[in-house]
C-alpha cells in the first residue's frame, strides 16, 4: 500500500487529527495511538456503541495501535522520545505551547529524530491573536465569516450538519504531511507544520470571497447564488413533506427542465441575477413541486439531464444502492458498520483494518520493542507511567 513503512505517532483527540491518521492507516501506515492513561480520548465515550465501542471512535481510529501513557513524568516523555527516533510522523492537536511544556514538541523531538514530520493541528494556529482561545468547529465556523452564511428566514446562524473547519483541517494536515514526506525523500530531513482550523475553513471561501473582495460587502444569506438565491440551486419541499434540490444553475439544465414542463418563457428569468430577480421562478419551481411527492419527482427526473436530487436521511444515504456499490458502507466479523475507504488507487488500494484498539492494548508490546526489559515495563506500570490493555 502506498504508505506501508510509515510509521505516525497520533497524539491527538476527537476528529481531525484521529479522522487524519486513520486514512494513513488504511493505506498501511503504522499507526500508535498514544493516549492518558486515564479515560483516553473523549471519542471513546461519545455517542451510541456498538460492540462495547463507541461508532463515533470506531470510525476515526481504526487500524491503530494504542500507547496508554503518562506524558507528564520524565519516564513517559523518554519513552515518547525514544519512540520518536525511529518514527516518520508525529501529529498533536493541543492547545498551542502545550506539547513545549510536557517537553515533546517539535525542538524537542527534532534533534533526536530530525527525520520526522511534526504536524499541530490547532483551532486558530501557533501564533496570532486567537492563538490561546479555547474552541471547536463551531466557534472556528463563527469567526471565519463561515457560520453567517447558512441561516433560517429569522437569520438564526444554522447549526453546521457535519463540522467543516474539522474536517478541512484534516485534510489539508494530511495533504501537508505527504508533501513533507515526499520533500524528505530528496533532503533527508523532516519539517514542522502548523495547520489551523480557522486557515482551512477561510481557504475553502472562494466561491463566495468575492462579494467581499469585489464589492466590499458580506454576503446576503439566501439571496446569493450559492446560498439559495439563485432558483436552481436550492433545495425545495415536496407533496407529504421532505425535500428534493436542484443542483445547477448552467442553463443547459435549466432549458432541459423548463422545456419539459412547457414553461420555456422563464429561461430567460433564470438568466437574471440571483435574489429577488429570480423570485418569479423560485414561486413557480415552489408551487410546482409541491403538486408531487419526493418518490414520484424522483422517477420523474430519472434519465433526464438535470442537476436534480431527493433529500435523503442519513439512514437511507446508508442503505442507498450507490454508496454500497462504492463500497463506502462495510462490515466487520460482528456485523458492526464502518465507513469505507473514499481513497480508490487502482493500483496499492487501501485495506481497512476493522479492529480499534482498547486503550493501552499495546502498550507492552511498544516498551518492549523499544528495549525496555519486562522488569522496567512492570516498574513504569506500577509507577502509573505505562497503562495495558
Amino acid at each position: 500500500m502506498k504508505l506501508t513503512g510509515i510509521k505516525v505517532l497520533d497524539l491527538s483527540r476527537f476528529l481531525p487529527g484521529p479522522h487524519l491518521t486513520m486514512m494513513m492507516a488504511d493505506h498501511g501506515a503504522e499507526v500508535i495511538k498514544i493516549e492518558d492513561t486515564k479515560s483516553g480520548d473523549p471519542a471513546r465515550h461519545i455517542g451510541p456503541q456498538s460492540g462495547g465501542q463507541t461508532v463515533y471512535y470506531r470510525n476515526a481510529n481504526r487500524g491503530k495501535k494504542s500507547l496508554s501513557l503518562d506524558l507528564k513524568s520524565e519516564e513517559g516523555r523518554e519513552l515518547f522520545l525514544r519512540l520518536a527516533e525511529t518514527s516518520d510522523v508525529v501529529l498533536e492537536t493541543f492547545r498551542p505551547g502545550v506539547v513545549d511544556r510536557l517537553g515533546i514538541g517539535y525542538d524537542a523531538v527534532a534533534p533526536r529524530a530530525p527525520q520526522v514530520v511534526y504536524c499541530s493541528i490547532s483551532a486558530f494556529g501557533q501564533d496570532g491573536p486567537y492563538r490561546d482561545r479555547p474552541a471547536h468547529d463551531l466557534s472556528v465556523l463563527a469567526l471565519a465569516g463561515v457560520a453567517s452564511l447558512s441561516v433560517d428566514k429569522d437569520g438564526q446562524p444554522n447549526m453546521p450538519c457535519m463540522p467543516p473547519s474539522d474536517m478541512g483541517g484534516s485534510l489539508m494536515a494530511f495533504a501537508g504531511i505527504l508533501m513533507a514526506l515526499v520533500g524528505r525523500a530528496e533532503g533527508g530531513k523532516g519539517d514542522y507544520l502548523d495547520m489551523s482550523m480557522y486557515d482551512s475553513v477561510v481557504s475553502w471561501t472562494p466561491h463566495i470571497a468575492g462579494k467581499v473582495f469585489a464589492e466590499d460587502r458580506a454576503p446576503k444569506p439566501l439571496s446569493e447564488r450559492t446560498q439559495g438565491g439563485a432558483a436552481f440551486y436550492r433545495p425545495y419541499a415536496v407533496k407529504g413533506g421532505g425535500h428534493i434540490t436542484l443542483g445547477g444553475s448552467e442553463m443547459k439544465f435549466v432549458t432541459n427542465f423548463l422545456t419539459a414542463m412547457g414553461r420555456e418563457d422563464l429561461i430567460e428569468v433564470a438568466k437574471l441575477p440571483p435574489g429577488e430577480p429570480q423570485s418569479p421562478l423560485r414561486d413557480y419551481l415552489c408551487e410546482t413541486f409541491m403538486s408531487k411527492s419526493r418518490d414520484e419527482w424522483s422517477a420523474w427526473f430519472e434519465g433526464r439531464d438535470i442537476c436534480f436530487a431527493p433529500v435523503l436521511d442519513l439512514k437511507e444515504a446508508f442503505e442507498n444502492e450507490h454508496l454500497k456499490a462504492r463500497d463506502m458502507l462495510l462490515h466487520d466479523d460482528e456485523g458492526n458498520a464502518h465507513l469505507g475507504i473514499p481513497l480508490k488507487f487502482r493500483e496499492e488500494p487501501g485495506d481497512v483494518n476493522m479492529h480499534a484498539p482498547m486503550l493501552g492494548a499495546d502498550s507492552e508490546e511498544i516498551a518492549l520493542g523499544l528495549g525496555y526489559n519486562a522488569n522496567e515495563v512492570a516498574e513504569l506500570k506500577e509507577k502509573g507511567v505505562l497503562r495495558t490493555g
